[in-house]
């Protein structure tokens, strides 16, 4: 599912953003040009992020930002932005990988997420994954 979902129009490669609002408005524009999201869906991101700190930050380097899907999600989605400077969060925490989640509803996204989880447990494919310059180089890891 992941990689029939991360398509090469959902996936970008930036050298950095000048803060984590500007990465999360980056990592979700594939979703919103296709209609998978509406702007209210990134402003909810970024407003939880506010409220209730970098939960979206999953691991070191590793962020998933999402929000719930009444906050504007269309279809279910993925998009995948992968940055080569860091993007902080606060002083513990920063992420160079963000893949956005847009779940149309409570469960039918969570076959994405094991396959992502299962993705971002094996170290080597992560670490692939930090060095990848183009949609060749993600896709043969999926």
């Amino acid at each position: 599912m992941l990689r029939s979902k991360l398509t090469d129009e959902m996936v970008q490669f930036i050298q950095g953003a000048k803060d984590w609002e500007e990465a999360i408005r980056v990592a979700s524009e594939p979703l919103l040009k296709q209609g998978y999201i509406e702007a209210r869906y990134v402003e909810a991101i970024i407003s939880n992020v506010k409220n209730f700190g970098p939960y979206i930050v999953l691991m070191p380097k590793v962020a998933m930002p999402h929000a719930r899907p009444e906050d504007g999600v269309n279809q279910m989605g993925i998009s995948l932005l992968l940055t080569e400077k860091s993007v902080s969060f606060d002083e513990e925490k920063a992420a160079n990988i963000f893949f956005v989640l847009a779940a149309d509803d409570e469960s039918s996204h969570l076959d994405l997420l094991k396959e992502i989880s299962e993705f971002l447990t094996n170290e080597e494919k992560v670490s692939a994954l930090l060095s990848a310059k183009k949609y060749e180089d993600v896709i043969k890891l999926l």
